[in-house]
């Protein structure tokens, strides 16, 4: 009898180790797969207009969402902008901050983030009005045109 468990556990434990020398096995490939598409993702000619598009924004100067998405080429892109900011800020050290709404508010919902947002724009010179919003009339970065000819 404890031969014949023995036998049945030793199976069993077998079976384990080939199923989980399997998964990683797996496990491993996938993310490998996953590493290679991303060294070969390639931008889209637009998300790379937006990125540069934002890099091009000087201290002290906002641009809208909609506007950076009309000047890239998508005048019904501000999502896509959204988007681009918040999967590419990190990686292409956007200022994501002068980044702000069509009415010149801050659209970041946490609180955390919308003070963080102010008071980076605070200290580039930007001043808010008493409801937080900020005057486009006066930030607003308006590039030349040539920034987006460039590479269309």
């Amino acid at each position: 009898m404890k031969q014949n468990y023995l036998n049945q556990n030793s199976c069993s434990l077998k079976l384990i180790l080939v199923n989980s020398y399997f998964f990683s096995f797996i496990s491993v490939t996938i993310e490998k797969d996953v590493e290679e598409t991303r060294k070969d993702f390639t931008m889209t000619p637009y998300t790379e207009r937006v990125i540069r598009i934002i890099q091009s924004i000087p201290s002290g100067k906002v641009m809208t969402y909609g506007q950076i998405a009309a000047l890239a080429g998508n005048a019904r892109g501000a999502r896509q902008v959204v988007r681009i900011l918040h999967s590419m800020s990190q990686k292409y050290d956007l200022p994501w901050h002068r980044i702000i709404n069509a009415k010149g508010e801050v659209a970041i919902k946490d609180a955390e983030g919308v003070f963080t947002q102010k008071d980076r724009l605070l200290s580039e010179g930007i001043t808010l009005t008493h409801s937080g919003k900020v005057d486009l009339a006066i930030y607003r970065h308006h590039p030349t045109s040539e920034l987006i000819i460039e590479e269309q």
